[in-house]
């Protein structure tokens, strides 16, 4: 077996280089928990992304958003933003408040209530302001090492990520991962890994990590294996899988002993997750509500009717959950081909930019801090 080094952002030493990707209304703080005791702690964690004019604001929601659990080290932030100027405000405050421990900057987000403000994975098109951001951000954070995660570009004719990799590089950013999907692809079609073998050639000086299209243990090996990537970033290939964490530590320490929990233990886990939502929340009813998104991820392969799934969907306290998953054949065991595609996997998509984005690369006017969302998660 290939052995893969540590990966180092800053002073973090992540072994293995593994990192769960920030994702809207998932990565809060009850399901980074999961993941991290599957994982026994190895690997790195990161926040749902946060916006710098709500955080440097105070809105009620954000400040519950970048709460960590005692436990979490090192706390990671990923911040979304459009100005420098706000961007660098709310970088300052994150240091001077000690609210974090790492800083990653999201230039990969492809739903259109960010893009058609110019944030997320239309930003790095307009490289002056890709470079003005990422200035503001390193200059202060002082110790605090930043990151940025991002996407090949807008579409296929609109690549961007070799010359943002360059510019990251030139202002001191810690380290980069790389979805090997446009904006236009979404979440369809095929990642390219290709292209993530293509940016650590072309910026050798830093760590990248690879993103996209790893559902298993054995996904993220290979694709460290190809590409040569210094880690991997999982996203959706961990919904109702917390327990990946435990496989990819079992992958890169070579034990081979990954989890196939039986129908009986993922509906144990399913309470846990949803009672840890009731807490985080200060509201049982509401952590139950929230949890009802990751009930079919759970089930994704076990035999479960759909009337029985309708109620799972619409249940509103622990003792409903309990009772309803009760009822299931929970002897089943982990099912054959139960690993693959979850959540959102449409392509194709018109990118919705401001008006006239992609006239000039290098004019950023109408660009300012009114582009920025309201609130945080995405």
């Amino acid at each position: 077996m290939t052995a893969f080094s540590p990966l180092s952002i800053g002073p973090h030493i992540v072994q293995p280089p593994v990192v769960l990707a920030p994702m809207a209304g998932i990565t809060n703080a009850p399901f980074r928990t999961l993941c991290r005791e599957f994982s026994g702690g190895k690997g790195l964690f990161v926040s749902e992304m946060i916006t710098t004019r709500a955080l440097v604001e105070r809105n009620e929601k954000t400040m519950q958003l970048i709460r960590f659990d005692e436990t979490e080290k090192p706390r990671s932030i990923q911040l979304y933003g459009v100005d420098p100027v706000t961007v660098g405000k709310a970088v300052r405050m994150i240091v001077d408040e000690d609210l974090a421990d790492h800083i990653d900057l999201n230039f990969g987000c492809p739903v259109p209530k960010v893009t058609r403000k110019g944030g997320g994975s239309a930003l790095p098109y307009k490289r002056p302001l890709l470079r003005a951001i990422l200035n503001e951000a390193v200059s202060n954070a002082g110790d605090l090492p930043v990151t940025m995660k991002m996407r090949k570009g807008i579409d296929d004719d609109h690549i961007t990520y070799l010359d943002a990799g360059r510019i990251a590089v030139e202002e001191g950013v810690t380290a980069i991962a790389l979805h090997g999907r446009t904006a236009a692809q979404h979440y369809g079609g095929t990642a390219d890994w290709d292209a993530i073998a293509r940016l650590k050639e072309h910026v050798p000086e830093i760590p990248v990590l690879g993103n996209g299209d790893i559902w298993s243990a054995e996904d993220a090996l290979r694709m460290m294996r190809e590409t040569g990537c210094d880690g991997v970033v999982v996203g959706r290939g961990c919904l109702g899988r917390p327990w990946l964490f435990a496989d990819l530590v079992a992958g890169f320490e070579g034990t081979g002993a990954y989890a196939r929990p039986g129908l009986r233990e993922v509906a144990d886990v399913m309470v846990r997750h949803a009672r840890l939502l009731g807490e985080w929340l200060g509201d049982e009813t509401r952590g139950v509500i929230d949890f009802r998104k990751h009930v079919a991820w759970y089930l994704k392969g076990f035999a479960v009717g759909s009337e029985m799934r309708k109620k799972l969907a619409v249940t509103s306290s622990l003792d409903e959950l309990r009772a309803q998953l009760s009822e299931l054949d929970l002897d089943q065991p982990w099912p054959v081909g139960a690993d693959g595609p979850r959540g959102r996997t449409s392509g194709n998509n018109r990118v919705v930019l401001p008006d006239g984005w992609l006239k000039d690369p290098y004019d950023c006017a109408g660009v300012s801090e009114d582009a920025e969302l309201d609130t945080s998660g995405g």
